[in-house]
């Protein structure tokens, strides 16, 4: 009998922790995965009930899979389109958007690249396939060659909207499955060039320099300027989640939003929302 209350007991004790296990997703924007998975990996280190699934994609597909219902965050680089909402509305997907962290949008191109600065008219002219070679913008007398994004990417759609002023990507732009696949491409092509967030940068490319004053001024992607509002490509990054699972998600919310994840975020290469 003692034995049968001892059983009883263990297994009312694991069904207990089982209980207390917590675990959602997380999909979307390729610019921010690498935040999320270092606040996730931070999270989980403090939280060991708590088991966090994190993938890219890009921002659509996040958005997609909230509506779907395949993740509980949806994490993307854009605000929800006009026809997202609705289709949300129309699900009768109660939903909120959290501004998690900003960020700052460079042009890279290879090292050995000469021209440093450009201007956004330049950059338009590039990306939507008017110029052409280099030597048009003060380099060598080299093709260009342009790398995006897919248009399922929130980065692509911000892009488009605030540097090439809603004009078409040039149909000859290479569209790359991942931000990561931009910076490994551009860093092995001397024409190359293409468009990251900050946190991607590295020694492999060069940043470009960016003027929105028709040249008077040319500043620098940096978390500094961008938090400084001096350079003009930031944005902020959110996550969408569903009202219903809002219980569930919140303590992780709540700890991105604190000093200690909002330090994450600055160390990560982003620029922190407080």
């Amino acid at each position: 009998m003692k034995n049968l209350i001892l059983f009883m007991m263990v297994v009312a004790f694991a069904t207990s922790i089982q209980a207390q296990k917590v675990s959602f997703k997380v999909k979307g924007s390729d610019t921010v995965l690498p935040l999320t998975q270092k606040e996730a990996e931070v999270y989980m280190k403090k939280n060991s009930n708590a088991s966090i699934m994190v993938t890219g994609g890009g921002s659509g597909v996040g958005i997609s899979a909230l509506l779907s219902g395949t993740t509980d965050i949806a994490q993307s680089s854009r605000s929800l389109k006009l026809d997202e909402k609705m289709k949300l509305n129309d699900a009768g997907k109660a939903f909120k958007e959290t501004i998690i962290a900003f960020d700052a949008l460079a042009a890279i191109v290879h090292p050995s690249n000469k021209v440093a600065k450009l201007t956004r008219e330049q950059l338009e002219g590039i990306f939507t396939g008017k110029i052409t070679n280099w030597k048009q913008v003060g380099g060598d007398d080299l093709k260009i060659v342009v790398y995006s994004r897919e248009t399922s990417s929130g980065t692509y759609e911000f892009f488009k909207e605030h540097v090439l002023n809603k004009k078409n990507y040039a149909s000859s732009a290479l569209l790359m499955p991942a931000t990561g696949a931009i910076v490994q491409s551009v860093s092995q092509t001397k024409g190359a060039i293409g468009y990251v967030g900050l946190a991607y940068l590295e020694k492999s490319v060069k940043a470009i320099d960016v003027s929105y004053d028709k040249g008077k001024t040319f500043v620098k992607p940096s978390v500094e300027n961008a938090k400084s509002k001096k350079y003009p490509i930031t944005r902020p990054l959110y996550y969408y989640y569903l009202v219903k699972t809002e219980k569930t998600i919140l303590p992780f919310l709540n700890f991105i939003l604190s000093a200690e994840g909002q330090k994450i975020v600055a160390d990560e290469g982003y620029v922190p929302v407080k």
